[in-house]
């Protein structure tokens, strides 16, 4: 179909066009990551994928994921070409950002540059933002890959969300939170609170610094 008839739901709740292998002597480390926005897995073929999906999975704008969503082809001047993006995103206002990754040392290669050129083009036609992601903030990710561990609902006590929320609803230092609630609460059941409320930005704190108990955190007004 052209691209104007794509159906960003059916990507959404599709399969990968293609399939990964695994095969001894790989240079790329891909697998399978359980995201907290599909409430399914979504394939990424390295790590820097990897970071990119966690990135997108903790943003609250995003309400769908689609990993390797489809296969463009079509003519590039007097050349056919076929690419594969990496991601699509789906944001809650409806906006669809098709996303590349690659490493920074790949982007000023020719081949590179005019493949992107090509996909930014169509993407804009069919209304898509277009990005090419190479990596952000080393401490932000290490945040959220540390928060990640505990995007999962079923991990904490549910029971203690609202507790949690109503004691941060002035800034306040982590290790004070936690202490404050260890009066009423088992201290070790509040921590994976704190740190889902993070991951899911319902609490906000700044992540460009490595978080621990002097990190200042504070509710988001609903």
């Amino acid at each position: 179909m052209s691209l104007r008839q794509l159906d960003i739901g059916d990507v959404v709740a599709g399969l990968p066009v293609r399939e990964f292998r695994s095969y001894k002597g790989r240079r790329h480390y891909s697998g399978w990551y359980w995201s907290a926005t599909t409430g399914g897995h979504v394939v990424y073929e390295s790590r820097l994928e990897l970071a990119r999906l966690i990135v997108a999975d903790q943003d609250s704008s995003v309400v769908g994921i689609a990993a390797q969503p489809f296969l463009l082809e079509g003519p590039d001047g007097g050349r056919a070409r076929r690419h594969v993006p990496d991601f699509l995103l789906a944001r809650a206002d409806g906006t669809v950002v098709v996303v590349d990754v690659k490493a920074v040392s790949r982007l000023d290669d020719p081949t590179v540059v005019s493949q992107f050129a090509w996909t930014r083009a169509l993407c804009e036609l069919r209304g898509f933002e277009f990005e090419v992601w190479s990596g952000a903030d080393p401490v932000v990710l290490e945040n959220l890959r540390f928060l990640a561990g505990y995007r999962r609902p079923s991990t904490i006590a549910a029971g203690l969300v609202k507790v949690v929320l109503e004691a941060a609803t002035e800034p306040v230092r982590l290790a004070e939170l936690e202490k404050g609630l260890a009066v009423a609460c088992r201290r070790w059941s509040v921590r994976p609170v704190v740190l889902h409320l993070l991951w899911s930005a319902r609490l906000t704190a700044d992540l460009s610094m490595p978080l621990d108990g002097a990190t200042v955190v504070k509710a988001v007004a609903a």
